[in-house]
């Protein structure tokens, strides 16, 4: 029987709700000028990037080496700052059945100021037991997010 698996990490910047969500979701062809140590170019290939089954390819850097994949959208929604992707092409494919990205973006108030809570959480099926955790993937978010909110 399949086994799905989560990971997940969730963080307060100092950042706008609309900026960091419209990063992930409207401008994330923007990433690789912002961060061309982690990311070297996505595309949209297929619809406009944010509705329900708008594919992009990503090509980015995990240990040293360059590696590319396909995502596809599988749920948007702009007021809730909530959008979800599934993988479903790439050398990631080698070691999972299935692999989505989920991202949340909660704005919060305080006393000092504004800020958001942002949720990224990854649920995955390996091939088998041996495949170690795609945690390299996260660490990629979690420095994509600390750097968003310098």
């Amino acid at each position: 029987m399949a086994q799905i698996h989560k990971l997940g990490f969730e963080t307060e910047i100092k950042c706008s709700a609309d900026k960091y969500f419209g990063l992930f979701s409207y401008k994330i062809t923007q990433l690789p000028k912002l961060f061309p140590n982690i990311y070297k170019s996505i595309e949209v290939i297929g619809g406009d990037g944010t509705s329900v089954g708008s594919t992009r390819l990503w090509k980015f850097f995990k240990d040293g080496k360059e590696m590319t994949v396909k995502n596809r959208v599988t749920s948007f929604d702009k007021e809730k700052r909530s959008i979800t992707v599934e993988v479903f092409e790439g050398e990631v494919m080698k070691n999972y059945k299935s692999l989505s990205a989920k991202l949340d973006v909660v704005p919060k108030k305080y006393a000092a100021g504004n800020g958001i809570l942002v949720k990224w959480s990854l649920e995955f099926e390996k091939v088998n037991d041996d495949i170690p955790n795609p945690t390299a993937y996260l660490d990629a978010l979690r420095v994509t997010t600390k750097e968003v909110s310098s």
